[in-house]
């Protein structure tokens, strides 16, 4: 099952991440070109509507450069800053070997026994059960995971997490959810921003009531114009939306299946999945960080736009490709009762009143008596002395 180093899938990653760069300048350019119909229907008024399109045209021309180094700006922006910002997010925190020594040891074990450069480590003080990477080059790629993923998994179940996040850093998936979330941010504010934009103006009041008079004498020119300008706001916002969903969905089994092929372990696998199972959404990540989880619980409507499989097709092609056995679902403990076990072992097995706790055949063990010297008998004769 040679899941870790599947090229082909890891060159169409890389033309995808091209494409969608290319995209998004497309998307921008009609974003823009909905704001000069806005504004010139605003400005416009009383103009036909080919008269308001032959101008918006024009606008695009010039404003064209303008979008491009807008758009330029902001993918610079979030190349540098993009760790910062998911991490501000879901208050990720970078982890060292002296403070998770077993966390640490465990991703270093499995970078070295594939030769991969090691990724930074952090870790979410969540109680979510959820683990992602990030980054788009060698020197940015991150780990994190949750705090309630370590608390709750065990050893071989947290090393298949890390090694599922490693294939995804391994194959180009981590690089292409990064490019398409900063382009589906990108087209978000580009939207924002003209609706705000549109609204602001009309709430004037004023010019667009006497637009609207004239517009229908004249035919509606700018009513359309601006009719026009929110279809392709709508339809960039859809496409951008679609676009995201459209990566492919394999890219999961083949992480599980890499996880497997580099633990050599299908059950740790299959048992994490069942464990992290509608247990990981993080209480303060957007949908957009949430698609770069091990899974994503509201993930899509009826499994139709699901960026991720649902974990029972994922726990089926595991056993049907590698093998290993489904425990089905499994309960877990609330995790404040978990909190609340750490805390009584954390006591070291006495009560508040340091009593010893009786042991498991019922009643304490009984405590040792000092022993008492011997001293000799000044009565009795001395048999080594004469």
């Amino acid at each position: 099952m040679a899941a870790y180093g599947l090229y082909t899938h890891i060159r169409s990653n890389r033309i995808r991440s091209t494409l969608l760069i290319v995209g998004l300048f497309f998307l921008v350019y009609m974003l823009t070109f909905a704001g000069a119909l806005i504004f010139r229907a605003f400005t416009m008024g009383d103009a036909p509507l080919d008269y308001i399109l032959a101008y918006a045209f024009r606008d695009l021309k010039y404003a064209a450069p303008v979008s491009t180094a807008i758009t330029v700006i902001w993918l610079l922006i979030a190349y540098r800053f993009h760790q910062s910002m998911i991490d501000s997010q879901t208050g990720a925190h970078g982890v060292t070997r002296k403070e998770e020594p077993k966390l640490y040891n465990l991703l270093e074990n499995l970078c070295i026994s594939r030769g991969i450069p090691m990724p930074k480590l952090k870790i979410t003080e969540d109680t979510a059960l959820n683990a992602y990477a990030t980054g788009l080059n060698q020197n940015q790629y991150t780990i994190a995971v949750t705090r309630g993923l370590l608390d709750r998994l065990d050893d071989a179940e947290i090393e298949a997490v890390l090694a599922h996040e490693l294939t995804h850093i391994r194959n180009g998936d981590v690089k292409l959810l990064v490019v398409a979330v900063v382009m589906a941010g990108i087209i978000s504010f580009i939207g924002e921003l003209t609706f705000r934009i549109m609204f602001n103006s009309r709430s004037s009041g004023t010019r667009w009531s006497s637009s609207s008079s004239s517009n229908r004498k004249s035919g509606g020119g700018a009513i359309v114009a601006i009719l026009i300008a929110l279809a392709i706001i709508a339809l960039a916002w859809i496409l951008s939306i679609v676009i995201r969903f459209a990566l492919s969905r394999s890219r999961e089994y083949l992480a599980d299946a890499g996880a497997v092929e580099l633990t050599k372990n299908p059950d740790a696998m299959i048992t994490a999945l069942r464990k992290i199972e509608n247990r990981g959404e993080l209480r303060s990540a957007t949908s957009s960080v949430m698609e770069m989880c091990v899974d994503n619980p509201n993930s899509g409507f009826v499994d139709l736009f699901s960026t991720h499989p649902a974990i029972e097709k994922r726990v089926e092609a595991l056993i049907r490709t590698a093998g290993g056995h489904d425990p089905g679902p499994i309960a877990l403990p609330d995790p404040d009762d978990f909190e609340s076990a750490h805390a009584s072992q954390a006591e070291g097995g006495q009560t508040d009143t340091g009593t010893p706790v009786p042991g498991p055949w019922g009643s304490p063990s009984p405590q040792p008596q000092p022993q008492v010297g011997w001293a000799p008998d000044p009565a009795k004769p001395n048999p080594w002395r004469s």
